[in-house]
């Protein structure tokens, strides 16, 4: 690594083109403008939204690209106007801001800020970039580019953590947990006593067990074609396992099953398999049941069964949970650093960055559940 007039050279993974294999590259990161920060990244990890982002995902806007929306870093450069992080401060970053004014933010129906909004431009805010590599402009993942040993990131869009927090369970709830954490506390804002199926038990799915046991539900059924996810199913609070190879019949009606004939009264589907979003939704209650989806399917046009809507159920999409990343996030990563989840139980695998590329492999293991990136 290497500074040049306040450029750093580094070393980070580049995706060159659509489908292209991931290379550890020398890259160049800028030094901040106004209002950002120049990070050093300390620990990532790899979200299945990354992988579908290489391979053609409608939420990547282009190439060439770093990849990686989780992580935990170090600040190591303040830009001007910067009053809320100062060098050496331990930050997340995010991909979802918090003005706190916007009409948005004001509203408490929604954590998606007008201000600084959701962005899939792969540039930063005004619409620049500040890493390069050859010559050529890198776009940044949805402001964050954390499989890189620096990036930049505007200040809004990073939550200050305790110095002292489990970097690997850092990079955990900076996505994937907290998203399907979120979907439960937030987004369904499920009810003790009642009942939950969620789709699909990797990160995300385990973070909205999580969240549905937090809120004293009684029953959380959970739905995977792995078996190895039953026990880590387990360890976050579910109840009843369902592996649908197992049977002939539709998933819903293996949920019906095991609530009485109705369904469940929220459902969380958190893989994008455009099939069981409309499978979700069967799987509540006829009238008041409500499904969230939160898994993004590569396409952006999918199959959806009306009859299980006309019936009176409630379908809601989601990002990032509903959490707000400095209302909501910062009680999530207090509860990270008190241990309060058994994130241990998400960390299967981990690689440095200079091998990268096995981790797309390993992802494919039975016993994955979360890869480790180690800067």
């Amino acid at each position: 690594m290497s500074t040049s007039q306040g450029a750093i050279t580094c070393k980070a993974a580049v995706c060159w083109g659509l489908g292209m294999t991931l290379k550890v590259e020398e890259i160049q990161v800028d030094p901040p403008k106004s209002g950002e920060v120049r990070v050093k990244m300390l620990c990532a990890s790899i979200c299945h939204t990354d992988v579908s982002g290489i391979q053609g995902s409608p939420y990547v806007n282009g190439f060439p690209l770093v990849p990686g929306h989780e992580g935990v870093g170090v600040v190591e450069t303040v830009g001007d106007e910067v009053k809320n992080l100062k060098e050496g401060d331990m930050v997340i970053p995010t991909y979802i801001g918090e003005c706190g004014h916007c009409r948005n933010c004001v509203s408490g129906k929604t954590n998606l800020c007008l201000t600084y909004p959701f962005r899939i431009t792969g540039f930063m805010p005004d619409n620049t970039s500040r890493m390069s590599c050859r010559g050529k402009k890198l776009q940044h993942t949805w402001t964050c580019a954390t499989w890189s040993e620096y990036t930049v990131v505007n200040a809004n869009y990073l939550l200050k953590v305790d110095p002292g927090i489990n970097l690997a369970h850092a990079s955990f709830i900076s996505c994937g947990f907290s998203t399907g954490y979120g979907a439960a506390w937030k987004e369904a804002q499920v009810e003790s006593g009642s009942s939950v199926a969620v789709f699909g038990l990797g990160a995300v799915g385990l973070g909205a067990i999580s969240g549905a046991k937090m809120l004293g539900a009684t029953k959380i059924i959970g739905v995977d074609t792995n078996e190895m996810k039953r026990e880590k199913g387990k360890a976050f609070g579910m109840t009843d396992f369902i592996n649908p190879q197992d049977s002939d019949k539709p998933p819903s009606e293996l949920v019906k099953e095991l609530s009485d004939g109705f369904g469940v009264d929220y459902s969380f589907e958190c893989t994008g398999v455009p099939s069981l979003i409309s499978e979700s939704l069967a799987a509540t209650k006829m009238g008041t049941g409500k499904a969230i989806s939160i898994g993004a399917p590569n396409e952006p046009i999918v199959p959806f069964n009306h009859t299980t809507i006309l019936a009176g159920r409630t379908l809601k999409g989601s990002v990032f949970g509903g959490l707000k990343t400095m209302s909501d996030l910062s009680i999530v990563a207090d509860k990270c650093q008190k241990e309060e989840f058994p994130l241990q139980e998400l960390f299967t695998h981990e690689v440095p960055l200079t091998d990268i590329s096995k981790a797309f492999d390993l992802l494919k293991e039975p016993n994955c559940v979360k890869v480790v990136i180690k800067i």
